[in-house]
């Protein structure tokens, strides 16, 4: 009685190298985003989409000042603050940085306590970050309707070039959009954390696995972008 024969077994295709192998990484998903979840690698990616969209604001910013042949005004005189008698100047820009630069401490805070499965502590610095970023709205609203009591519209402003109203309304009114979204964000986050919804896997948005805090970190990561390119706006915009 002969030997059971088997079927030979087809040797796997050796992995392509250079870009070929970088492309195949990507278009197989094997192992560019092996050990990350969808919702953080669909998180990145609309960060860097993100990124390009403030990259292009901030260069069309700097053309329009580089290129116009009426004297920009000057950011120390126009974001003074009248205080004690004296202009005191980019006061409550300095203040709104530093709050916003602090909201990325208590976020990173509240991920790590949600990794902790800290609820309460999760949802309190969610808050807490929450109040921070309507802090900082709240005072850029102030900014924007004391700029436009002084005449700065997107067409003009009463200090020199008048691409200067238009880039500022621009710029910081998609950024502050930003914020008052992630506001509204960690609110919704914070509420579920807080009832425990992580904890019971209620049916819902971002709750329907249990004890799966990762929406937390998801939502730190679009805070801290919000926070980083608030650092390049306050650089290009206000210092310059």
């Amino acid at each position: 009685m002969s030997a059971p024969t088997h079927a030979p077994v087809a040797e796997p295709s050796p992995r392509p190298s250079g870009l070929a192998g970088f492309a195949a990484d990507w278009a197989s998903d094997q192992r560019t985003f092996k050990n990350v979840s969808w919702g953080k690698a669909m998180m990145w990616i609309f960060l860097l989409s993100d990124t390009f969209v403030f990259g292009c604001f901030l260069v069309a910013y700097m053309s329009a000042r580089m290129s116009t042949a009426v004297p920009w005004p000057n950011p120390s005189e126009v974001f003074a603050l009248h205080i004690g008698g004296s202009d005191v100047p980019l006061i409550l820009i300095a203040i709104m940085t530093f709050v916003l630069i602090s909201s990325s401490g208590t976020m990173a805070m509240a991920v790590n306590y949600g990794y902790r499965r800290d609820r309460r502590k999760t949802a309190a610095l969610m808050l807490l970050t929450a109040l921070f970023g309507a802090t900082f709205v709240g005072m850029q609203a102030f900014e924007w309707t004391k700029l436009i009591s002084e005449g700065v519209r997107p067409w003009g402003n009463p200090w020199g070039a008048p691409q200067f109203g238009s880039t500022f309304f621009m710029i910081t009114g998609f950024h502050g959009t930003h914020v008052t979204i992630g506001v509204i964000f960690l609110l919704i986050i914070a509420r579920k954390v807080w009832r425990g919804d992580f904890e019971t896997g209620k049916r819902g948005f971002f709750t329907s696995r249990k004890g799966q805090y990762e929406i937390v970190e998801i939502t730190g990561l679009y805070w801290h972008f919000v926070d980083l390119v608030w650092v390049f706006i306050f650089a290009f915009f206000y210092l310059w």
